[in-house]
């Protein structure tokens, strides 16, 4: 079983996690055998905090709950309120998470703090622009490994930019290997494009990925979806 650690703080970029939470969470594409996935929102305290979007987060745990693993994820969203100090220790647990081959995710302003802790200094990474990460994290020194793309994988470390949200999800995703690999990338063909025959085409390759692991159960696991995957569903014989 993964464990998803979701680091909440104040001003934190709602749509930056929607992608990535909503597919970990609902299992709705998860092939046949996929690990189960348990998500935690986690903070450095119990307060309740407000998100960019108003929304209020009570956090289900706290930093020094977390337990490292490799079948540990830590998501660190984008936010406003990075430079404060407070945050220093969740940024020493994604050091211990990386150092232990767990998986770390950080997008946008979640990725000055990482640059400040030298975290980027030896990773291939990206961010909203070198210069960003300079203007925001004086002491960041890796430039060499910057890629300018809006999302980036290096092993067990996924960087984002603000609008890399769908990008950052993918790679995430086939980081755990929950999805089927034709699953996953029609899945990201979708959302990119918003293509009815996308759509189609998603579902196809989750009704054959039910079909050949057994029938009559997924049957019912696919009409649970939505009203619109059960008709989708239906068009197919």
């Amino acid at each position: 079983m993964f464990t998803v650690y979701v680091y909440v703080l104040e001003t934190l970029a709602d749509w930056e996690l929607g992608y990535v939470t909503s597919e970990l969470h609902s299992g709705r594409f998860f092939k046949k055998g996929a690990a189960c996935v348990s998500l935690k929102t986690v903070s450095c305290s119990k307060k309740p905090i407000h998100t960019m979007g108003g929304l209020t987060v009570i956090p289900d745990c706290l930093i020094d709950d977390i337990v490292v693993s490799e079948t540990s994820v830590l998501l660190l969203p984008g936010a406003d309120t990075w430079n404060d100090s407070k945050h220093g220790a969740i940024i020493k647990k994604a050091d211990e998470f990386l150092s232990a081959g767990a998986t770390v995710g950080a997008i946008c302003g979640a990725t000055t703090a990482l640059a400040g802790f030298g975290l980027l200094d030896s990773r291939r990474h990206t961010s909203n622009g070198q210069g960003f990460l300079e203007m925001f994290s004086p002491a960041y020194k890796g430039q060499n490994f910057y890629i300018d793309e809006p999302s980036v994988a290096d092993h067990n470390l996924i960087t984002a930019n603000s609008a890399g949200s769908l990008l950052w999800a993918k790679q995430i995703i086939e980081r755990l290997g929950v999805f089927q690999s034709d699953t996953l990338e029609f899945w990201y063909e979708y959302f990119s494009t918003g293509k009815a025959e996308s759509f189609f085409t998603l579902m196809q390759t989750f009704v054959r990925s039910c079909l050949c692991a057994g029938g009559s159960a997924c049957t019912a696991q696919i009409n649970y979806q939505s009203a619109g995957i059960a008709g989708i569903y239906s068009r197919l014989w």
